[in-house]
């Protein structure tokens, strides 16, 4: 029920043609796997979710969900736009059917370019929306007029690649890469939980995101109490604070270069904040 709108639109489209969606709320609980799988039922096609939300920074264990999906005959589509490039992930481990990702969050690369994982068994599931000479098959046979889509996951790239997101989404995940995901990872939720901890610190914080540790991603997101959200950020912008209004409350999200320093910074213009 939290998921950010293209996560969420894309199945509502769907209503039209007798597709049923439920909302789940995942926060507020402390079972959100749970409260997840026991919406699902015998005629339950496809579970649809982010890796972590976007909001508050609740990371669900994508493993649950995968397993059961699979017993289920369920498919399991994830939206790892808040992990891939922060946390480690492994589509075959969690048993996902597909992932997406845009490449702007925190694979560091310019809006606009994305990834998109398939198993390669439902390939030939999904339904075509779009066409033009890049998913086709020798698709450099310009004059070949008999035409079938690839039989790979070109298919689903219609038309002429966006060759300058590419390229700086290659960059940026290979240099991600060559520091390992895995310091990227440690790095990443040390600071989350330097932020976590210094701001709780603070009289009148209220943190929105997991108290539990091993709940959470990149994203701090908390709210001061007596203070407007939004005045609050207009304040951090204003002295050069990169944040977000999120879910009722400020999010903080930085990244495995960020400093302490910087956030020491953050933390005492919130902490002044009045």
């Amino acid at each position: 029920a939290e998921e950010f709108p293209s996560n969420r639109i894309v199945w509502q489209s769907l209503e039209s043609k007798g597709v049923e969606t439920r909302m789940v709320a995942v926060t507020g609980t402390d079972t959100p796997e749970q409260d997840l799988l026991q919406a699902m039922d015998s005629r339950t096609r496809l579970l649809s979710c982010s890796s972590v939300q976007y909001a508050t920074g609740l990371r669900l264990e994508l493993e649950t969900l995968g397993n059961a999906c699979h017993e289920n005959d369920t498919l399991f589509c994830v939206d790892a736009i808040q992990s891939i490039g922060a946390l480690e992930f492994d589509a075959q481990e969690c048993n996902a059917d597909f992932v997406a990702a845009d490449g702007h969050k925190w694979m560091l690369s310019a809006e606009g370019c994305a990834v998109f994982y398939c198993r390669e068994a439902l390939i030939d599931r999904l339904e075509l929306k779009q066409y033009g000479w890049h998913m086709m098959q020798d698709f450099s046979d310009f004059d070949r007029r008999e035409w079938e889509p690839d039989k790979t996951a070109r298919r689903f790239e219609c038309g002429s690649p966006n060759m300058l997101g590419i390229t700086a989404l290659h960059a940026s995940v290979g240099m991600l890469l060559d520091i390992g995901i895995r310091n990227v990872q440690t790095r990443v939720l040390s600071n989350a939980n330097y932020l976590y901890e210094a701001l709780q610190d603070i009289d009148g914080v209220e943190i929105l995101s997991p108290a539990d540790a091993n709940r959470r991603a990149g994203i701090v997101l908390f709210r001061k109490r007596g203070t407007e959200v939004e005045q609050l950020y207009k304040h951090l912008q204003g002295n050069n604070v990169l944040c977000a209004s999120r879910g009722g409350g400020i999010r903080f999200s930085p990244h495995f270069y960020t400093p302490v320093e910087k956030m020491d910074i953050a933390v005492s213009l919130v902490a002044e904040y009045k």
